[in-house]
């Protein structure tokens, strides 16, 4: 159990963003959490989670999630969702009916916005969700912040019966800072009252909820002008003055210690009479926002003259000291600084692969040697890297889920030069469970011509190896029923003679299951059968080596994508014919080898056999 967890009050901890909303959260008292996991929020469940008195679950989709939270506010119990800025998209149509409805118990939605894109396919602002779903936003600078508003939020969330966004960004998630830690509030739930007219959406009774939320907004906004979280800062530089919001204020007080700042933490409603107060004192005024310029538009819209934003800083990645001090600098006609000019350079690459022994390894060469014949629509996963070298095996990469329909709409769209071609989805199981049964449905509604390759690992391995539903195994690890992907995609309406079940390690049968399936002008799925190396239901084998006497240089087991092969040597050779050969003579890092013996089924003269496990090396042990 973590020390967080441990923790008396009035404790100072060193906490990450998310391990401190996890801490604030079970203080408010909450009793319900749900959330899927995405990166960069994914530690927030899985730290709650070790709280006593509270209920947490990874949940099968991010829209689940909050309706487990919506569902459990509805009881008059405090409870929390979190997901990443994506997540908030799958779980939209839940939210902006609730926004509606209201609350009972508190209702808090941590959404991480992955500024940056360190783990994501986009880079939105879920900000606007704040003023979409006329619901106020709070946005922590730090772990101390974050902390003490997933507090309140719960308190704001009763007090104005509204959903709570908590806007958390990838800095602030994972960065660690000191955070003096409180105890938990004992709330009593109410339990479920029946009031159909509230919880019963219909347009009558939603249009009935409607001036309630009009004028609640109007009460936040004099809420926002009052909050201790948005502070007026004085300065004595008065060229400019600042208004900013969650970690950019740390970059920002860092670079220009002499400029007041209008520092928010409430960002929505924006504070107006506060920021009127700002312009008041300064020449100039700069808003300063990751990522779009919504306050920026708000204030224009309010009239502050000499007004500057995104004319003069970036609408896309972190404003860190090397973006804010050439920008501001430039603006004021001040010098910059040498320490914030960096010289360009081109890094080593290093592009991301999959791990050793990874089963996803096997499908993609196969695919690989299929190219030309197949049209290959990707998904959100590990197997994204499906699309890099040496395989180059997806077209396609768009959402979560997207494989299916994606598929369906390549099958139904041929042309001339595509008609004879095979189309082929790949997913991975927690994905499939997430978005995509919808989609396979829909494939088999259509009568569409599609072969899904459904890339079951036994974990949601890009987020770090949580568990789902297909796991076997529960949030604490517990036991749980185990999804049947043979029997559910059965009950999709598949044909049982065009479900498969495989072992990803057997070349020539995933290979051959493949070229077969694509022949068939119907719906097919092929389901892939090795845990992640990573996760508890991996066992690892004898691993292997390379014989250099019997290697010939042909460089199969290249392509199989494996980081513990790498070449050792390369030479040209001359054929008869005049073409030359390049062949790459290779080794197996044995300490990396798992045993799965895919590199085995790829070699032609059986050079590669198996080696006794290198020893670990103990430092400062003589070798």
């Amino acid at each position: 159990m973590s020390a967080a967890v441990q923790a008396k009050p009035q404790s100072r901890l060193l906490l990450s963003g998310n391990d401190a909303i996890a801490r604030g959260v079970w203080e408010a008292g909450a009793k319900v959490a749900a959330a899927y996991p995405g990166t960069p929020s994914t530690e927030i469940l899985e730290s709650l989670s070790l709280y006593p008195d509270l209920y947490a679950e990874w949940s099968v989709n991010e829209k689940v999630a909050l309706e487990v939270a919506i569902g459990g506010s509805m009881s008059g119990a405090r409870s929390f969702c979190a997901m990443k800025h994506v997540g908030l998209n799958v779980a939209s149509d839940a939210f902006m009916t609730v926004t509606v409805a209201g609350v009972i118990g508190g209702l808090v939605i941590a959404v991480a916005d992955d500024v940056g894109l360190s783990s994501s396919q986009n880079e939105q602002d879920s900000r606007y969700w704040g003023r979409f779903g006329h619901v106020p936003v709070l946005e922590p600078a730090d772990s101390q912040e974050a902390y003490e508003m997933a507090k309140f939020a719960f308190e704001l969330s009763e007090a104005y019966n509204t959903p709570v966004i908590l806007r958390l960004t990838t800095r602030v998630c994972h960065v660690k800072a000191v955070v003096q830690v409180g105890e938990r509030q004992p709330v009593a739930i109410a339990g479920f009252k029946p009031d159909a007219r509230r919880w019963v959406m219909t347009p009558a009774n939603a249009k009935g909820r409607l001036p309630e939320q009009i004028a609640r907004e109007g009460k936040l906004q004099a809420l926002a002008e009052a909050s201790p979280f948005n502070i007026l800062e004085t300065g004595s530089d008065r060229r400019v003055g600042f208004v900013t919001s969650g970690p950019s204020y740390m970059h920002l007080r860092e670079c220009f210690p002499d400029a007041p700042v209008l520092k928010l933490g409430f960002t929505y409603p924006v504070p107006m009479a506060l920021v009127e107060k700002l312009a008041d004192q300064v020449d100039q005024v700069v808003v300063v926002e990751e990522t779009e310029p919504l306050m920026e538009q708000e204030i224009r819209a309010a009239g502050i003259r000499n007004l500057h934003g995104k004319d003069l800083l970036p609408r896309l990645g972190e404003l860190t000291p090397n973006v804010l001090i050439p920008a501001i600098n430039g603006f004021l006609g001040d010098p910059i600084p040498p320490s914030t000019t960096y010289p360009k350079f081109d890094p080593f690459p290093r592009p991301p692969t999959m791990c050793a022994a990874c089963p996803h390894m096997g499908v993609y060469y196969s695919l690989a040697r299929l190219r030309k014949k197949v049209q290959i629509s990707g998904d959100i996963g590990c197997y994204t890297l499906g699309a890099g070298h040496p395989w180059n095996a997806l077209d396609t990469t768009i959402s979560m889920g997207a494989s299916m329909g994606i598929a369906l709409g390549m099958d139904k769209a041929r042309s001339e030069e595509t008609k004879d071609k095979a189309v082929i989805a790949v997913i991975g199981d927690s994905t499939f469970l997430h978005m995509g049964m919808q989609g396979l449905l829909d494939i088999v509604y259509n009568r569409g011509n599609v072969t899904v390759m459904l890339l079951d690992n036994r974990t949601t391995g890009m987020t770090g190896g949580q568990n789902h539903a297909g796991t076997g195994k529960g949030l604490k690890g517990d036991d749980t029923p185990r999804v049947d992907f043979v029997r559910l995609v059965e009950a999709l309406g598949v044909k049982p003679e065009r479900i498969h079940k495989i072992d990803p390690y057997k070349l020539p049968l995933v290979f051959k299951t493949i070229k077969q399936e694509i022949e068939i002008p119907e719906v097919s799925v092929i389901i892939t059968d090795q845990p992640c190396v990573l996760s508890e239901f991996y066992v690892k084998i004898t691993p292997y080596k390379v014989v250099d006497d019997d290697c010939t240089g042909c460089g199969n087991c290249i392509n199989v994508g494996c980081p513990a092969i790498t070449v050792k040597r390369s030479e040209s050779k001359v054929r008869a014919d005049g073409k030359v050969n390049e062949l790459k003579f290779t080794t197996i890092d044995t300490a990396m080898c798992t045993g799965c013996h895919m590199c085995v089924e790829s070699c032609g003269p059986n050079a590669i056999v198996q080696a006794p496990r290198a020893a670990a090396v103990i430092p400062g042990e003589q070798l």
